[in-house]
């Protein structure tokens, strides 16, 4: 068994002299670390966009999130939430953004700047519009969602927006013009100043040295960097064990806490080991296999286990909870039925096996006091009908 006395705490709870020589139930709630997915159907399905059969399926698909989840990326690509300069799909988000909480769901926004997904009618404007539109959409977001989506990934995929040529946008224009250090500066400043308690990431596939250089380049010229973020989208297979403490040594220097944003495995054939962009391989029929889904299991496990081990890790994030939402790839922890696959059934062993305190009945003292010992977290106390909220911190 690993060394997790980092993710354990002790919290010494006065619950009442109500509550003094009696036996105390104590169950606990909620992981502190976030164990979280990308969920972008929702809106669909709160706006009534489903079949009937369709929504049955998502029905059954969100139960199982919620099951072992604690945590929801939300989309917010600029194309698609603002399709039309001034008409935003707010509404939409917000309502799908409050079911989600109400279900005791942590949000995150994803993402408030990126070349990708970018929207088409800010190519009308010069640069320096742009920028200032980009800047007055940080603020327009952050300020209408703060205390619902306090979590963000500012930029997505820095290190190669300058460079990129796949198509003209907007965003791409900006880091040429300002360059990157230059435009993170910008968003960052702009992010921190509307909400000062949100967490803001920088977040990026690109896992060479090109990724921590840049990083160390942000923070060395002051600008206010204080989360991580990695992708690890593996439909060629898991990173080996050497790859994994490589980029795990390389970032931990700079002593911020990590967040992997978007983590998969596909449970079918991998993705030939030639194509440089995923989005370049998307096949009509890509099913799993009994091989692969066996193969997916154990290693979403390992992954989980090595990453939750490392202490600057808060957050993962697995992209898409269902088979064949992102380039048809059966990477989800259900089937596009919304039936559980053996990677689920092995990450819940973890997030709610190992790694969850299991209820357990103490005796309060003459004074109704408890010591709780476990995954730190939330907890309920419980002692004839009557329920105590505590938390398990350091």
């Amino acid at each position: 068994m690993s060394n997790l006395g980092h993710r354990k705490g002790t919290a010494n709870v006065s619950l009442g002299a109500e509550f003094a020589d009696k036996q105390v139930e104590v169950r606990q709630v909620r992981h502190k670390f976030l164990f979280g997915c990308s969920e972008f159907t929702v809106p669909q399905y709160l706006n009534g966009e489903m079949s009937a059969e369709v929504a049955e399926r998502a029905e059954r698909r969100y139960g199982h999130l919620f099951e072992i989840f604690n945590a929801v990326t939300l989309p917010f690509y600029w194309g698609r939430y603002e399709p039309e300069e001034g008409k935003t799909n707010f509404e939409n988000i917000k309502k799908a953004a409050e079911w989600l909480k109400q279900r005791g769901m942590t949000l995150k926004g994803h993402p408030l700047c990126w070349h990708t997904v970018c929207a088409d009618w800010l190519l009308q404007y010069p640069n320096e519009k742009i920028l200032e539109i980009q800047l007055n959409r940080i603020k327009r977001d952050v300020s209408a969602f703060a205390g619902l989506i306090d979590i963000w990934d500012v930029i997505n995929e820095t290190v190669i927006m300058p460079i990129f040529t796949r198509y003209d946008n907007a965003i791409t224009r900006l880091c040429q013009q300002y360059g990157r250090i230059g435009l993170v500066r910008q968003l960052f400043e702009t992010a921190w100043a509307t909400n000062p308690n949100a967490t803001f990431l920088i977040n990026d596939f690109e896992t060479s040295e090109s990724y921590d250089i840049l990083i160390e380049g942000l923070l060395e010229s002051g600008v206010p960097i204080k989360t991580i973020g990695i992708q690890s989208h593996m439909h060629q297979g898991m990173w080996s064990m050497e790859k994994m403490d490589e980029i795990l040594h390389r970032f931990s220097r700079f002593k911020l806490p990590i967040h992997f944003t978007e983590v998969n495995l596909v449970s079918g054939e991998l993705m030939p080991p030639h194509i440089v962009d995923l989005n370049d391989f998307v096949p009509k029929d890509w099913q799993s296999t009994e091989e692969g889904l066996a193969r997916q299991a154990e290693q979403a496990a390992i992954f989980y286990t090595k990453l939750y081990e490392n202490p600057l890790l808060e957050a993962i994030t697995w992209w898409n909870f269902s088979d064949g939402l992102w380039l048809n790839a059966p990477a989800g922890l259900v089937d596009k039925e919304s039936n559980i696959k053996p990677a689920y059934t092995a990450l819940h062993k973890l997030i709610k096996g190992d790694w969850w305190t299991q209820p357990q009945t103490l005796t309060a003292d003459g004074n109704g006091n408890i010591s709780v010992t476990g995954t730190k977290g939330d907890y309920l106390a419980i002692c004839e009908g009557k329920e105590v909220a505590f938390t398990v911190k350091d």
